[in-house]
C-alpha cells in the first residue's frame, strides 16, 4: 500500500511553451487544491476524472498569484500511476515550474524519486515491469524504427509472449508435481517422451524470441561506426555527405582533424554514431599524436569499421600499418577519390582484408553515398527480420533472463538423459519459469526493482 503523494516536474527543464508539474498519490487532489484558485470558484474536487480547468497557482501563505494555470484530474484507477493524478500545465521557463513544485510540496507532497511515477504504476498492477520498462526506451528512442520496438513493448507483445510460455512451463510443471505429491491418486502422468516433446515446444518459443535479441538492441541503441584511415584520404568529407553537412572541416593539410568528432545518423531505422577519427600516421605534433591514439582505441571498441583507402594510389606502406591494427573487427572497405586517375589495385590489399566488402566512391562528387549506407544497413541486418510488426527483445535485462530460461530448459533435458527422476526435473522447469517471471516482475525483488527505476528520469 502506497500512503504518501508524490511530486515533481514531468517535462524537459528549460524555456518552452508548456511545462508539467504532475502529483500522484491519495492526497494529490486535495493538496492542489490548496494553492490552486478558479476565477468561476471551481475546485478540482468537485471535478470528475478526464477533467481539465483554467486558474491560477498561489502561494497560500503569501497569497501572491504564481502563475496562470491549466490544471487537469485523473481519478484513480483510470490513471498512469492508478492513483489520483493532478498536472499543472504552467508556463514552460524553470522559475515558473520551480515554483509551482515548491508549493505543491510545502502542502506536504514528497519529491518524487528517479522513475517513481512509472514504479507506482507497476506496483498498483497499471503496466507489468516489461511495460514499465518500455517507457524510457519511448523517451530515448533515436529512429521512428526504435520507437516502434519499444511502442510494441509498452503494448504488452512481449509480455503476452512472456507468459503463453509461462504458462506452458506451469502445465507441464504441475503434471509432474501432481504425480510426485499425489502418487496413490488416479492422475494423469507424462511419459519421459511427452516432457521432452513439451520441454522442446518450449525451448523452440524461447529460441524464436531470443533471436530477435541483436536485431532489437540494434534498433533500441544503434551502431558504431568508425571513420579510419591515413591522413587526407576524405574521412572528414565522407562524414560531411554522410551527415549531408559541413560538420568536419576539410583541408588539403594532412593532420587537419586532431580529435573525434561524432554525430548521429539514421540510416533506414537504424541509429548509427558515426565517429570521424584523426588520420592515423606517425607525427611529433604532440595534440596530433592525442587524436590517433585516441583514433586506435575508439576503432577498436566499433562494431563497424570504415577503412577509407585512396584510389589516386598504390597501397602504402602508411595503409598497410593502419589495415594491420584491424584484426578481426567487422570492416566495409571504401575506396575514395575514384574521380581522380585511379591507381588501386584491389590484388594489392593485404589478406586480413581481402574477403571484405570494398566499395569505390568518390566522396568529392557525391558518387557512391547511397550504396555505402545500403552496404552498411546489409552488413547490420543480415539475416534480421525487420518488418514494423516483427515483435523484438530490445532490453539487455530481458534476454540475459531468456538466456537463464534456456539454460535451465537445456537441464531438463540433459536431467532425462541421465535418467534423473522427475521431481529433480520440476527443480529446473521452476527455474526456467522464475528466469522468465523476472522480464514481467513476477518474480522480481525490490532491489531489482530500484535498480531498473532508478534509471528513469524524474518526474516519469
Amino acid at each position: 500500500m502506497i500512503n504518501d503523494t508524490i511530486a515533481a516536474i514531468a517535462t524537459a527543464l528549460g524555456e518552452g511553451g508548456i511545462g508539467i508539474v504532475r502529483v500522484s498519490g491519495p492526497k494529490a487532489i486535495e493538496m492542489v487544491d490548496k494553492v490552486f484558485a478558479s476565477p468561476k470558484g471551481v475546485t478540482l474536487a468537485s471535478l470528475a476524472g478526464y477533467r481539465m480547468v483554467y486558474g491560477n497557482i498561489i502561494n497560500s501563505q503569501q497569497q501572491k498569484v504564481i502563475d496562470e494555470v491549466l490544471v487537469s484530474v485523473m481519478r484513480k484507477p483510470h490513471s498512469f500511476t492508478a492513483e489520483d493524478v493532478v498536472e499543472i500545465n504552467c508556463h514552460g521557463g524553470m522559475v515558473p515550474l520551480k515554483a509551482c513544485l515548491e508549493v505543491v510540496l510545502h502542502e506536504g507532497a514528497r519529491l518524487a524519486e528517479p522513475g517513481e511515477f512509472s514504479k507506482r504504476a507497476f506496483l498498483n498492477g497499471r503496466v507489468d515491469l516489461a511495460q514499465a520498462e518500455s517507457i524510457i526506451d519511448i523517451i530515448r528512442s533515436k529512429t521512428e524504427a526504435g520507437l516502434r520496438v519499444a511502442v510494441n513493448q509498452l503494448q504488452g507483445r512481449i509480455s503476452a509472449q512472456v507468459k503463453l510460455i509461462r504458462d506452458k512451463i506451469l502445465e507441464l510443471l504441475a503434471f509432474i508435481e501432481a504425480g510426485i505429491d499425489f502418487p496413490e491418486d488416479d492422475i494423469e502422468e507424462l511419459s519421459r517422451s511427452q516432457i521432452v516433446q513439451r520441454s522442446e515446444e518450449v525451448k523452440g518459443l524461447l529460441a524464436a524470441l531470443l533471436a530477435t535479441a541483436e536485431g532489437g538492441k540494434i534498433f533500441r541503441d544503434g551502431i558504431s561506426v568508425v571513420i579510419i584511415g591515413k591522413p587526407n584520404v576524405g574521412k572528414s568529407s565522407l562524414l560531411n555527405a554522410l551527415l549531408r553537412e559541413k560538420r568536419a572541416i576539410v583541408t588539403d593539410i594532412p593532420g587537419t582533424t586532431r580529435d573525434v568528432i561524432e554525430e548521429y545518423l539514421n540510416i533506414k531505422g537504424i541509429p548509427v554514431k558515426i565517429v570521424d577519427t584523426a588520420g592515423i600516421r606517425e607525427t611529433e605534433d604532440i595534440v596530433e599524436r592525442l587524436g590517433v591514439e585516441k583514433s586506435k582505441e575508439l576503432f577498436q571498441q566499433a562494431d563497424l569499421v570504415l577503412l577509407v583507402l585512396d584510389a589516386a594510389t598504390e597501397i602504402t606502406d602508411e595503409d598497410r600499418r593502419i589495415i594491420q591494427l584491424i584484426g578481426n573487427q567487422h570492416v566495409l572497405v571504401v575506396v575514395n577519390k575514384t574521380d581522380i586517375q585511379p591507381h588501386f589495385n584491389a590484388g594489392q590489399l593485404p589478406e586480413i582484408i581481402k574477403d571484405k566488402p570494398l566499395l569505390l566512391m568518390s566522396v568529392m562528387e557525391g558518387e557512391g553515398i547511397s550504396r555505402l549506407e545500403e552496404n552498411i544497413y546489409q552488413l547490420v541486418t543480415q539475416g534480421m527480420v525487420t518488418s514494423s510488426d516483427t515483435l523484438m527483445v530490445s532490453n539487455l535485462r530481458h534476454k540475459d533472463a531468456l538466456v537463464r530460461a534456456m539454460k535451465a530448459l537445456d537441464g531438463v533435458r540433459a536431467g532425462l538423459s541421465a535418467g534423473m527422476a522427475t521431481d529433480f526435473l520440476a527443480i529446473d522447469l521452476k527455474g526456467c519459469w522464475e528466469a522468465l517471471g523476472e522480464i514481467t516482475g513476477d518474480t522480481v525483488g525490490e532491489d531489482l526493482l530500484d535498480q531498473i527505476f532508478s534509471r528513469f528520469c524524474i518526474g516519469k
